[in-house]
């Protein structure tokens, strides 16, 4: 290939000083044909091949290749062909006796061939949308998978992003009620991808059958949902954008805190502190730019919305209730009975004719069992001897002068004894602790060692008035004579007044 200069020369010489191309080859040393080139083009055209190139090892399996790659658009990201992978399944399986370089530059241009162009979109004010992602932090010293809501405003980048031990319908629920919130209304619409939290079925037509709990958070609300295309995250880019800062700015160092309560207002913190800063190309800040969304935005409803779980159930008959694999205890009086759970992000309630019966913290794990000491104290009662193999009592941890009350009780009244033991543990079904305990340590202290004798003493701290024990029922106790007085005894008392 000549030279700009050699262009420069030869067309300065046929066009200025008006030779001919026959003498410009004569003086140059080129062909008339090349002469010809340089006078049509001011620059060198460079190369062009006129045909393809040849690839006669790999011609016949071009279609083998276009299979492969048209699978792997609708498989996993992290699963498709890489163009090694390619070639080696071309040599393994279809006797290809080429070279990888060849596969490789196929591969390369049909990709490029095959990538998805998009159309800029316009995000007006007051609209939202919202998706979860995971990282990797470590709370009340356990370290563990975080998956954290986002809901994001596009036309203003405000965010708002919570943790949850899961992604469930509750932590669902539970991030839209604290979004809006947090935002202090309720968007327009919200863009989503078919997750199976909102989306049961998706049906022909671009519509969507939506689940039970998701039509309720609607209903209640009253904003228009929207869904992406299935496999297209780009259609909701604005969030996916956000659950990647999300992970790169708020989440790294990897994130530590006591409970997910303290992380949660940590990342709340950020979300606001987030409003101080530019995204983009914007010359104003996202606080700046959140005044139009909020101003579109719909106002809260009145009423209060469960962000929970609703399934129905039955008691067992040892008086648990399974909810997610796990066993939650309810007082035995409702075996065999018809319940209604509500699974909360941090708590499960269990109701029974619409009255609540019993409440526990939630559980994460897998075929646990979780249960209140109290709820079975009814039937050990009938039964004293279940009283040290009884599981909901194993890892119930109670103060030492319980068993020291315990002791007590078995060595001057036997059976009796448990079963007045089981009486004061009883107490704790309608009074706190710490008056129990207090009951308990100041009958020890007494020498009133009875369950009657506790139970006036936490009535009395209660009522904040001294204990009247029957005395009766405790004759070992020391007794005292005590003289009934008379008005005439304290005249001695009196100054000038004489015995």
């Amino acid at each position: 290939m000549f030279a700009v200069e050699s262009y420069a020369a030869v067309r300065r010489f046929v066009f200025v000083e008006g030779n001919s191309q026959r003498e410009a080859a004569k003086v140059f040393g080129l062909s008339r044909e090349t002469i010809a080139k340089m006078c049509r083009f001011s620059l060198p055209p460079g190369y062009t091949r006129s045909k393809p190139v040849a690839k006669p090892k790999l011609g016949l399996l071009l279609p083998v290749i276009d299979r492969i790659l048209a699978e792997d658009y609708v498989a996993p990201v992290k699963q498709r062909h890489t163009a090694k992978r390619i070639f080696e399944r071309l040599r393994d399986e279809h006797g290809y006796g080429g070279g990888y370089t060849v596969v490789k530059d196929y591969v390369r241009q049909s990709r490029v061939r095959s990538r998805e162009t998009f159309v800029p979109l316009a995000h007006p004010p007051g609209h939202a949308q919202v998706d979860f992602g995971e990282a990797v932090g470590v709370i009340g010293g356990v370290r563990q998978k975080v998956h954290f809501f986002c809901m994001d405003l596009p036309q203003s980048d405000a965010c708002f992003v919570k943790a949850y031990p899961a992604e469930t319908t509750e932590a669902f629920l539970d991030g839209h009620v604290c979004a809006f919130a947090f935002f202090g209304g309720v968007p327009l619409s919200i863009l989503y991808d078919n997750t199976k939290i909102a989306v049961a079925k998706i049906c022909g037509d671009g519509k969507r059958e939506r689940t039970q709990a998701f039509t309720g958070l609607v209903s209640h609300h009253l904003f228009a949902d929207r869904f992406g295309r299935p496999g297209k995250g780009n259609d909701k880019g604005k969030v996916e954008g956000l659950v990647k800062y999300a992970r790169s700015h708020f989440m790294v160092p990897i994130p530590r805190a006591a409970t997910y309560d303290d992380f949660n207002a940590e990342l709340e913190r950020r979300c606001r502190a987030r409003q101080e800063e530019r995204a983009g190309r914007h010359t104003e800040t996202i606080g700046e730019r959140l005044a139009a969304d909020l101003a579109a935005l719909r106002p809260l409803p009145a009423g209060t919305f469960e962000p929970c779980e609703t399934k129905g159930a039955r008691v067992s008959s040892t008086a648990l209730v399974r909810y997610r694999t796990n066993d939650y205890s309810v007082p035995t009086c409702y075996g065999f009975q018809d319940v209604v759970v509500k699974g909360f992000v941090d708590r499960v309630v269990i109701l029974c004719g619409g009255e609540e019966i019993a409440r526990h913290p939630r559980c994460y794990g897998e075929a646990m069992f979780v249960a209140n000491p109290l709820h079975y104290l009814a039937l050990i009662e009938t039964k004293p001897g279940a009283l040290d193999q009884a599981a909901a009592l194993q890892d119930w941890t109670l103060p030492e002068d319980f068993q020291h009350l315990r002791h007590l009780l078995e060595v001057r009244m036997g059976n009796k004894g448990k079963r007045e033991f089981i009486q004061v543990l009883r107490l704790l079904e309608a009074m706190p602790m710490e008056v129990v305990t207090f009951a308990v340590k100041e009958a020890i202290h007494i020498g009133a060692i009875g369950f009657d004798a506790v139970k006036q003493i936490a009535l009395a701290r209660i009522e904040r008035r001294p204990a009247r024990l029957d005395l009766e029922a405790y004759p070992h106790l020391p007794r005292m004579e005590v003289k009934t007085t008379r008005a005439a005894d304290y005249a001695s008392l009196l100054p000038g007044i004489a015995a």
